[in-house]
């Protein structure tokens, strides 16, 4: 019993943490994808028709809440998915990178400069 307490008191839940970066990050490829030229624009008409049926009053469903979050997520998915291979590669790796030389930044020491400055007055003409 105690085991489950140590796990929900836990606050760095890497399920949680690794979900919402991974959410951002597939936010980020989609913009990525929507603007390459290389991808045939007739997929590009699944997240941009999903981000539609989210905006128009229409309810298909009875269940409003779960009907959009199911569209934006199959849309989202399909077109990740429809996308060819190499270009979503491409782009994953290009989102990743600067991810990781952040990483290296943060693992560097911060040296803090001790300056003075002086204001200058414009010059008059």
């Amino acid at each position: 019993m105690s085991e489950k307490s140590d796990r929900s008191l836990d606050q760095t839940n890497p399920k949680k943490e690794n979900f919402f970066r991974e959410l951002y990050k597939n936010l980020r490829l989609i913009v990525r994808l929507l603007r390459d030229r290389r991808v045939n624009p007739i997929l590009k008409i699944l997240p941009i028709g999903a981000l539609i049926y989210l905006l128009v009053p229409t309810d298909f469903l009875p269940i409003n809440p779960l009907d959009d979050g199911l569209v934006l997520w199959l849309g989202a998915t399909l077109f990740i998915d429809l996308c060819p291979d190499d270009i979503v590669a491409e782009h994953r790796k290009a989102l990743n990178q600067p991810m990781e030389q952040a990483g290296d930044m943060e693992n560097t020491s911060s040296e803090i400069i001790d300056a003075e400055y002086k204001e200058v007055p414009p010059e008059k003409k």
